[in-house]
C-alpha cells in the first residue's frame, strides 16, 4: 500500500484523504497510518486541512519499465534480474545472500537503505527516493588475484555513465571513490563470494548521491556533494542507473577477457590526485609522497625520496596533505 500511495503522491500536488482512499480501495484511516508510515521512512508529507497530504517538490521514484527502456540491448541481455524494494537494511547484503541463487547479472536496486555500508565499514548515508544505491553480481573464473584493479575499472564505468547524461568534471580517488572538486560523490564496494582461486562471484555494490538534503551534514563526517548541486539540477535516476548498467555491463566484459590494463590510461586522465602530494595511512604507519597514479594492475604509485612503489588496495586509505 505504501508503494501505490508514494507513487500518487510523487507528482508533488495535494490529494485528499478521501480521493486517496477511493484510488487505493481503503479508509481515510487506513491512508492516515500510511502517511505516517512514509513519514517514518524520513519523507516530508505536508497536511492541510481541506486540501490533504503533498510531498513537496514530488519523488522521483525509480520505475522497472523506465530503467528498462533506457537500457541498450547489450546491458537489458547480460542483466538476468532486476529487484526493486523499497526499503531494505543493504543491497550488498541482500546480493550476498542471493548470489549463488539468483547467479550472474544480477542487479539490486532499493529506495533506501537503512544500513548501507562504505569502504572499511563506514556508513553510508541514504534518504528515502533521493540517491541511487545499488548491487550487480558478476561471476568471474581466474580467481581473486584476477579481480586487481576491479573497483578502478567500476569507477571509469561511473564516469562514462555521469557523461552520457550530461555530467562533467567528475574525478577518481583510488581505489573507489567519485569526487568533485574534492568533494565526495559516490562510492564503490566490492564483495567477494566463492573460490579465492577459481569461480567466484563479485557483488559490486555502489552509492551516489543524487539530491541530498542539507541535513545530511548531521550524518556525515566527511565533504560531500551530490548531483544536483554538481549540474544545478539532478539527472532521472532511472535514467542514470540505466545508463550505468549500459556502462558497466561492457567493462565487466572487458575486465573479466584483459584485466584492469585496458582502463589505466582512461582511470588516469580522470585521477583526482594525480601529481599531488597525499598520504597513505596503512594501519598503524604512514607513507607521504607524490601520486604517480596507478600501474596496469590498478596498484597506486606513489613517489617519495626511496623511488616510485606501489601499493595494492585493501586497508589503505588516502589522504591529501
Amino acid at each position: 500500500m505504501m508503494e501505490a500511495l508514494l507513487e500518487v503522491l510523487a507528482d508533488g500536488q495535494f490529494h485528499s484523504g478521501q480521493d486517496l482512499g477511493k484510488a487505493l480501495g481503503v479508509s481515510r484511516s487506513a491512508i492516515w497510518k500510511q502517511i505516517r508510515l512514509i513519514e517514518e521512512s524520513g519523507i516530508e508529507v505536508y497536511s492541510v486541512k481541506g486540501r490533504g497530504y503533498r510531498i513537496p517538490g514530488g519523488l522521483d521514484l525509480l520505475v522497472l519499465e523506465q530503467i528498462r527502456a533506457h537500457l541498450k540491448p547489450e546491458a537489458a541481455q547480460a542483466l538476468s534480474k532486476i529487484s526493486l524494494n523499497l526499503t531494505i537494511p543493504s543491497t550488498n547484503a541482500m546480493a550476498m545472500e542471493s548470489v549463488w541463487t539468483d547467479g550472474h547479472g544480477s542487479l539490486y536496486l532499493a529506495e533506501q537503505q537503512t544500513a548501507g555500508r562504505g569502504r572499511r565499514g563506514r556508513g553510508w548515508v541514504s534518504p528515502f527516493a533521493s540517491n541511487l544505491c545499488f548491487s550487480l553480481t558478476w561471476q568471474f573464473s581466474r580467481g581473486a588475484a584476477a579481480l586487481e584493479g576491479l573497483s578502478l575499472a567500476v569507477g571509469v564505468a561511473l564516469l562514462r555513465g555521469l557523461k552520457a547524461v550530461g555530467v562533467e568534471g567528475i574525478e577518481l580517488k583510488w581505489p573507489n571513490d567519485l569526487l568533485w572538486r574534492g568533494r565526495k560523490l559516490a562510492g564503490v564496494l566490492l564483495e567477494m563470494s566463492g573460490d579465492a582461486a577459481g569461480e567466484c562471484f563479485v557483488v559490486i555494490g555502489v552509492g551516489i548521491n543524487v539530491t541530498m538534503p542539507d541535513s545530511a551534514d548531521e550524518a556525515i563526517d566527511q565533504p560531500w556533494i551530490d548531483l544536483k548541486r554538481v549540474a544545478g539540477e539532478a539527472p532521472s535516476r532511472n535514467q542514470l542507473i540505466a545508463e550505468f548498467m549500459n556502462e558497466m555491463v561492457p567493462v565487466l566484459q572487458q575486465f573479466a577477457e584483459e584485466g584492469f590494463a585496458s582502463f589505466a590510461d582512461e582511470w588516469q586522465a580522470s585521477n583526482a590526485h594525480r601529481g599531488q602530494v597525499i598520504s597513505l595511512h596503512l594501519g598503524n604507519r604512514q607513507e607521504q609522497g607524490i601520486c604517480r597514479g596507478v600501474d596496469n594492475s590498478g596498484a597506486l604509485l606513489l613517489e617519495s625520496d626511496g623511488g616510485i612503489k606501489a601499493y595494492h588496495g585493501g586497508e589503505v586509505s588516502v589522504r591529501l596533505v
